[in-house]
């Protein structure tokens, strides 16, 4: 984790966050997957438990990723929270039929996503391997084409 010594405190802890909030749903799936099986909800269709049973594969890739500095990490966070966000929307509003009160899981994960989103650009450019330095000029190139003649 040489990355954490020359990046900012606040990128670290923000990445801490990123990466505790990502174990929160691994544990959430997982425990889920334990007690219920491979169908962990039973009112939802296939499809959505399908997604749910990745993203406890998913989460704790991502955070692994994360911890290590690295900007694929950050990227597949990202995803992983911007569309678990709209499946738990579309499971609560027009499965369940619930509204966001009645929803303490939705309200965390939209605060948790929009604080993802918002503040990942900006803690991108200091992960390891994203590099705002020019590529090195020495790179190789092809030899030129033989001439027809």
């Amino acid at each position: 984790m040489r990355w954490v010594r020359r990046t900012p405190p606040w990128v670290v802890v923000l990445v801490g966050v990123y990466a505790a909030g990502l174990l929160v749903g691994t544990v959430t799936h997982v425990s889920d997957l334990v007690r219920h099986g491979l169908h962990p909800y039973a009112w939802a269709p296939d499809w959505l438990n399908l997604y749910w049973t990745a993203l406890a594969f998913l989460d704790p890739l991502a955070a692994v990723l994360l911890v290590a500095g690295r900007p694929r990490g950050l990227d597949l966070a990202c995803l992983i929270v911007a569309t678990d966000l709209a499946a738990n929307f579309y499971a609560t509003y027009a499965i369940q039929h619930l509204d966001v009160g009645s929803a303490p899981g939705l309200q965390r994960l939209t605060v948790f996503t929009l604080l993802l989103l918002a503040t990942a650009p900006l803690v991108r450019r200091h992960l390891a391997g994203t590099s705002q330095a020019p590529r090195r000029a020495g790179r190789r190139q092809a030899p030129p084409a033989p001439e027809d003649g």
